[in-house]
């Protein structure tokens, strides 16, 4: 991911002087390493775990930054001050890392061994799968702090790390787009029949769960 790159300046030529510009620049650093961190610790437990159980608990792991666009978005929408102090100091989500699991026990193992690395520090925890969103959605969000080590200094940073198993994951994203689609007809019908298939999603994954814990058991009788 080239920082540089993708975060051009117009969008702060009416906010930011040089020097703040170069501020944020390096705010989008912070946050990036910060991300490659948490996910360099996600990656060490995925190939320890396989290790030890002969197969991977996640399936796959995106890493993104929001864009300058989305930030001052935010920004705006919580009637704050676009400064560089307040992006930092007011949003937890500028780093994301999205977790894809096969099954609902990997994501909280996964979440059990992070959170009790002694460099990282949980701001927050939201379960969504014990407690899923009024339309249906499922996914345990957390914030975290992880030290970023600097040439002269050390710093604290949070990134927001979210796990879904796949199912969830595939519902979430077909939902996304649905719902953004403009003008749509009976509205309230759509999202019941959404929140069903959340449903039956949720019942999927916990019958596969099942199965998997069937399998394991009957190889471990076997040994």
């Amino acid at each position: 991911m080239e920082i540089m790159d993708e975060y051009k300046l117009e969008v702060f030529k009416d906010y930011f002087d040089s020097g703040e510009v170069r501020k944020f620049r390096e705010l989008m650093m912070y946050y990036e390493c910060a991300m490659l961190e948490v996910k360099t610790k996600l990656d060490v437990l995925n190939k320890e775990l396989a290790l030890k159980k002969c197969r991977n608990p996640f399936e796959s792991i995106k890493c993104r930054i929001k864009t300058p666009e989305s930030i001052m978005e935010k920004l705006i929408r919580k009637g704050i001050d676009f400064t560089v102090e307040n992006i930092e100091r007011e949003l937890n989500d500028i780093a994301g890392i999205r977790v894809i699991c096969s099954f609902p026990d990997d994501i909280y193992e996964l979440i059990d061994y992070l959170i009790k690395q002694d460099d990282i520090r949980l701001i927050t925890i939201k379960d969504y799968i014990k407690n899923p969103k009024p339309n249906g959605y499922r996914s345990v969000h957390l914030i975290v702090e992880v030290p970023i080590f600097l040439t002269d200094t050390k710093k604290p940073m949070r990134v927001e790390v979210q796990f879904r198993t796949i199912a969830m994951d595939f519902w979430a994203s077909l939902e996304h787009k649905l719902k953004y689609k403009k003008d749509i007809k009976k509205s309230e019908d759509i999202s019941e029949q959404l929140y069903y298939c959340a449903e039956l999603i949720s019942q999927l994954d916990a019958r596969m769960q099942q199965i998997r814990n069937k399998i394991e058991m009957n190889e471990n009788i076997e040994v």
